[in-house]
C-alpha cells in the first residue's frame, strides 16, 4: 500500500469511530505514524483527502462489483428494456452496497448537512448517476425500446427514486429491520410499463 491509500484508509478508520468531522490532520498523521508536515507534502487539506478517498473507493469498487466502462451499445443488444434497467440499477446498487463504499457513503451522509466538502461528494455522484441515465434513456429512445414525453425529467425521475430505493434499503438494514421486498425491482418493473415501448 502506497503512503498515499495509507492516509486514505486511516482517515476511513478514524472518521468511522468519531465522525469526519472530528478528524484532525494531526489525528490522521498519528496514525500513519507519519509527522503533520509529511502529511502536508501529500495532501493540502483534509477536503482534499476526503475527495481523493471517494475517487479510490469509488474506482475500486467499480472494479469489484464487475462494473466497467458504462457501454451503452453493449447494454442496448439484445435486451429489453425492463432488462437494460434492470441490469443498470442492479450493478448501481451493488456498488453503493460494497462494504468499503457502504462505510464512506455512511459517514459522508451523515455529514453532508454541515460539510460542504462532503455535500460537494454527494451532489458530484448523484449528477454523475443523472448524467449516465439521460445517455442511457437517449440510446433506448432513439432503439424504439422505450418511449420518453420528456427523456430528461424520466432519467432524472429515475436515477432519483433508485437513489432513494437504495438509501432506504441501507436505512433498514442499519436499523436491524430487515429488509422487505425488491423494492428497487418493482420500481423498474413499474417504471418499465410506463415508458416501454409496445413491444416490450
Amino acid at each position: 500500500m502506497n503512503r498515499k491509500s495509507e492516509i486514505i484508509a486511516a482517515v476511513m478508520e478514524l472518521a468511522s469511530e468519531n465522525g469526519l468531522g472530528s478528524v484532525s490532520m494531526q489525528q490522521i498523521a498519528d496514525k500513519v505514524g507519519i509527522t503533520k508536515a509529511s502529511l502536508y507534502n501529500h495532501y493540502s487539506s483534509k477536503d482534499e483527502i476526503v475527495e481523493a478517498m471517494y475517487h479510490q473507493l469509488r474506482d475500486n469498487t467499480k472494479k469489484n462489483v464487475g462494473m466497467g466502462t458504462f457501454d451503452v451499445d453493449r447494454l442496448m443488444e439484445n435486451r429489453s428494456m425492463r432488462e437494460i434497467l434492470s441490469e443498470t440499477a442492479a450493478s448501481y446498487r451493488r456498488m453503493c452496497m460494497e462494504p468499503q463504499m457502504l462505510m464512506f457513503y455512511k459517514i459522508i451522509m451523515s455529514e453532508r448537512a454541515i460539510n460542504k466538502s462532503a455535500a460537494e461528494i454527494m451532489v458530484s455522484e448523484t449528477k454523475t448517476m443523472i448524467n449516465a441515465t439521460k445517455m442511457l434513456f437517449y440510446a433506448l429512445q432513439a432503439k424504439g425500446k422505450a418511449h420518453f414525453p420528456n427523456a430528461d425529467a424520466a432519467a432524472f425521475s429515475f436515477a432519483m427514486a433508485v437513489h432513494a430505493i437504495i438509501d432506504y434499503e441501507c436505512d433498514l438494514m442499519h436499523s436491524g429491520a430487515g429488509s422487505e421486498a425488491d423494492m428497487l425491482q418493482d420500481y423498474v418493473d413499474e417504471f418499465c410499463e410506463q415508458y416501454g415501448a409496445q413491444e416490450q
